[in-house]
């Protein structure tokens, strides 16, 4: 097992062939297989309807999760706003462990915080509105009765309006707001906090009464640009991934 923890976020694959799905193939088949472990935050897959169909449909990345978890190597997963329906039957397929969303981590000496990074959008209240509602069980648990066809025109109805709000809504209130997030260092004890979600790769530095904080921005993942944040010992980079 390698010394150092890899994070990566809002890869998006698609569920055609994508020069991004081979990307994500090399890496699990590379660079990860070095690592103490993966912890994957979120919008791994542009969609995921269900376990049922998202399985067969993502079926290369399932085997490759499957083979990098059975080499030993810890793969963590964080729900992101695309694929928040990913269940315990893709865990038990991958051999990847689910966890909460925030979750607070001891890594390598730092206490860090770890999230998908939508919670702190507080400023989109439209957003933060659907965002409750979809994470209710009894609501999952209905839409994933539902026939496969009625499933995939209903996520394609809300990517559709995902997608409109976007573009009707400045882009400073879908980033996280700087409140909640000077918030969450203080209510979790950390100093360092690993987010996706924004698409908005970069370093930020706070002073929280004396106490020096940083936030890290993880990159979504595009033709051309591919990342991961490297975490070991003695610090944090940012590698790139061939594409």
């Amino acid at each position: 097992m390698g010394s150092a923890t890899l994070f990566i976020s809002d890869l998006h694959l698609p569920v055609a062939a994508s020069p991004l799905r081979d990307a994500f193939a090399r890496f699990l088949a590379g660079p990860a297989r070095q690592a103490r472990a993966l912890y994957i935050l979120g919008d791994l897959f542009e969609v995921w309807i269900g376990d049922d169909a998202g399985l067969s449909e993502y079926s290369v990345e399932r085997a490759c999760l499957r083979a990098l978890t059975g080499a030993g190597v810890p793969v963590y997963f964080q729900h992101g706003n695309r694929d928040f329906l990913v269940g315990r039957d893709f865990a038990a397929a991958t051999g990847v462990r689910i966890l909460a969303d925030p979750l607070k981590l001891d890594l390598h000496g730092v206490p860090t915080l770890i999230s998908h990074g939508d919670l702190y959008c507080t400023d989109d209240v439209r957003y933060q509105r659907w965002r409750a509602f979809s994470r209710r069980p009894a609501v999952q648990a209905v839409y994933r009765t539902l026939p496969l066809s009625w499933r995939d025109r209903i996520a394609g109805g809300v990517r559709a309006d995902s997608a409109a709000h976007k573009r009707a809504t400045a882009i400073d209130i879908m980033d996280v707001n700087d409140g909640a997030i000077r918030g969450a260092f203080r209510e979790h004890g950390v100093t360092r906090m690993i987010h996706g979600h924004t698409h908005r790769p970069a370093t930020h530095e706070y002073d929280l009464g004396g106490r020096p904080c940083r936030r890290f921005v993880l990159a979504d993942w595009h033709p051309g640009r591919c990342e991961a944040l490297h975490v070991d010992d003695a610090g944090v980079q940012r590698i790139p991934i061939a594409s």
